[in-house]
């Protein structure tokens, strides 16, 4: 078992395929010319699958692919049906402009749940926010999703004065189709121009829902990161993750592997350990990946606390979200 300092268990594990991404949303990738990591220095499929079998041998139990966006990557499709073969629940964070591409590899995988990012429902924002016209796309790989019987967790970044007014438009999705929304606060990373007058909070989330519908929370597991709710009647349900206002790391299981090979024991750590450089030279990384995970910090990466009103983003010491893996 891969444990830290603080007796927390780590079964779940994030591996970035690559920092690239065929959208431009601003609070994950803020500059539209964007240098990418170049190929060489990426994990291959051969190098992820060692990786993650020695992971899994410590017993993880879940894996999630996570970018850029994993499905531009050339070999998407190798290394999805190669860690479908560990035992494993694989999954997905993806911005769903592609899923009708891979469906077939999704579903050959054994892939039943996937995050997709969603942050507006509607089209000319999407365009502002991605910088992209890919909204109806979007929109039918959500269904096709769901048409092949794909548990779909809708991922909104709620962004004060620019989507906090469609809260209740995403519950009322909910209301005849089986999608989780998740609200996920604003944070803060290198380059998205967070400040925390953007930060739409759980409490303000709960209040804007209340003002049209009534609901009621439902049990949240030990290791969720989203604290789950429902509308009574609707088919689907929703969440809110509150890392800036209430955090959940007393429960954390995660892991985090950068597409270039570098452990992250926490999304704000500024702490990271390569694993891919010993792994090229055949070198042990078992003992890198213990010692780093034995220096995980409590909570945050311990670099603020919740009184995020007096947070200057300048002091955080990260990557920008693009290159950790969302």
């Amino acid at each position: 078992m891969i444990t830290d300092a603080f007796g927390r268990v780590h079964t779940y594990l994030r591996i970035s395929l690559t920092d690239n991404c065929n959208l431009r949303c601003f609070y994950c990738m803020p500059e539209e010319e964007y240098e990418f990591t170049p190929a060489s220095q990426l994990m291959q499929v051969g190098e992820i699958e060692t990786l993650a079998k020695i992971f899994v041998q410590q017993g993880v139990n879940k894996i999630r692919l996570t970018g850029g966006e994993p499905l531009v990557r050339k070999d998407a499709a190798a290394i999805i049906l190669a860690l479908s073969k560990l035992p494993v629940q694989l999954t997905l964070t993806t911005n769903g402009t592609r899923l009708h591409q891979f469906m077939d590899i999704l579903m050959q995988a054994g892939v039943q749940s996937l995050n997709i990012s969603l942050d507006t429902l509607q089209k000319e924002k999407f365009t502002l926010l991605t910088r992209r016209s890919q909204f109806e796309t979007v929109q039918q790989n959500i269904r096709l999703a769901l048409k092949q019987g794909i548990k779909v967790k809708l991922n909104m970044v709620v962004m004060k004065g620019l989507n906090d007014s469609e809260i209740n438009d995403f519950i009322e999705w909910t209301k005849h189709e089986p999608v989780h929304v998740r609200f996920i606060e604003f944070m803060p990373f290198s380059g998205n121009r967070w400040n925390s007058d953007k930060v739409f909070t759980w409490q303000q989330i709960l209040q804007s829902v209340k003002e049209r519908y009534a609901f009621e929370r439902l049990t949240d597991g030990r290791h969720d990161t989203d604290k789950k709710y429902r509308v009574p009647g609707h088919a689907g349900t929703f969440a809110i993750i509150s890392t800036m206002s209430a955090p959940f790391c007393e429960g954390c299981n995660r892991i985090r592997l950068t597409a270039d090979g570098k452990i992250k024991n926490c999304l704000f750590s500024q702490y990271e350990t390569d694993l891919l450089t010993p792994l090229r030279k055949g070198e042990a990384v078992l003992p890198l990946i213990q010692d780093n995970i034995a220096r995980k910090a409590k909570q945050l990466g311990g670099q603020f606390d919740t009184d995020f009103e007096h947070l200057h983003p300048e002091a955080i010491h990260n990557r920008s979200m693009i290159t950790i893996g969302g």
